[in-house]
């Protein structure tokens, strides 16, 4: 079976065509600034990213007739368990009325139904960011007011799992795992037996990335925000965007801050060894979540590339269970392999209500 998987992002368009379980071609049509000024709303974009997206399967001469379903990475919807779910109208409508907020990956689903719809094939979104499986303990903040809730990078997690399950001879529902996505953003999470338990992201909680501020102190944060230096655009910008390594050393590139480590700066040094400090920390504490009952601790994302980051974690986590390094993300092949699970009977598909 060929499967068409779409990823829309802030500054690019990744698609794929899988054969069953093998690639035949993938490609990232980037868009600059200029590109996406014109449009007002993600979803004024939905004809221009269809477009790119059909001419460039036209480049590759893939006749688009030839697919058996289309896959589309999940954005912003009403907090759902992970799974497969057949893209229907209301998961449309939300993402159209931005019920979570408005990002790139809203489209996801949207141009894998249309494109399915027009070519009578079925569409699926597979693990969407608003995967919520939180134990109510979890939810708990210290103030009523506020409720932590699940937006982590659930469609990696889940795929490192399955993958380092399978290679210990089971099934994802079978291990506990604590996964850490490692890249512009940060989240940290239990995986008890299947399900994303707790976890921690970099606008909110856990460690700071190199975009991203993590959690601060409540009372300096208090003060910051009132002190009247910043709007609150302003500090939205600083825990999201511009915090973390870029706050303190003025880039987000890890590669640029090892490089000035070896050349003898000090300040990037301390940076440096406290981010892993903090992501240590925050795997550590999940060892709680678990009841200290680990299989793995698995390191993601593009930051799991460096071995001075991946060497210093391991150093602080490894008492608690061996770690296993999986670099880089497996986004394209988990959207293709949740397609595969539900066309050849191995999982039931959801419904998304």
């Amino acid at each position: 079976m060929k499967i068409l998987v779409i990823n829309p992002g802030g500054t690019s368009t990744k698609i794929a065509v899988f054969e069953d379980y093998d690639l035949l071609f993938k490609e990232s049509v980037e868009h600059t600034a200029e590109d996406l000024s014109k449009f007002e709303r993600v979803f004024d974009e939905f004809n221009y990213r269809k477009d790119l997206i059909e001419n460039a399967l036209k480049d590759h001469n893939f006749n688009m007739d030839d697919l058996d379903c289309v896959v589309g990475r999940g954005g912003l919807m009403k907090a759902i368990e992970g799974g497969v779910y057949p893209v229907n109208q209301r998961m449309v409508d939300d993402l159209r009325n931005r019920i979570n907020g408005e990002h790139a990956s809203n489209l996801g689903s949207v141009i894998a139904r249309h494109i399915g719809d027009e070519l009578n094939l079925p569409s699926f979104v597979v693990d969407p960011v608003s995967v919520d499986e939180f134990e109510d303990v979890s939810r708990i903040t210290g103030l009523k007011d506020i409720k932590k809730a699940s937006w982590l990078h659930a469609l990696n997690h889940k795929a490192v799992c399955r993958d380092e399950a399978k290679k210990m001879g089971g099934k994802y529902e079978d291990f506990n795992f604590i996964v850490a996505h490692l890249g512009s953003g940060i989240s940290i999470v239990p995986h008890k037996r299947g399900r994303m338990i707790d976890g921690s992201g970099g606008r909110s909680d856990g460690p700071f990335s190199p975009e991203r501020s993590g959690g601060l102190l409540t009372y300096d944060l208090i003060n910051l925000c009132y002190s009247g230096k910043y709007s609150h655009k302003e500090m939205v910008s600083k825990v999201s965007t511009i915090g973390g390594m870029y706050d303190y050393l003025g880039t987000k590139d890890m590669r640029d801050i090892e490089k000035r480590i070896d050349q003898g700066d000090k300040e990037a040094e301390l940076i440096f060894d406290a981010f892993v400090y903090q992501i240590a920390k925050e795997i550590s504490q999940y060892g709680a979540s678990l009841r200290g009952a680990v299989d793995k601790i698995i390191l993601t994302g593009g930051i799991s590339y460096s071995e001075k980051v991946v060497t210093g974690i391991k150093d602080r986590v490894s008492y608690l269970a061996d770690v296993v390094v999986k670099p880089g993300e497996m986004e394209l092949e988990a959207l293709a392999l949740g397609a595969i699970r539900v066309l050849t009977g191995e999982e039931e598909p959801k419904e998304y209500v």
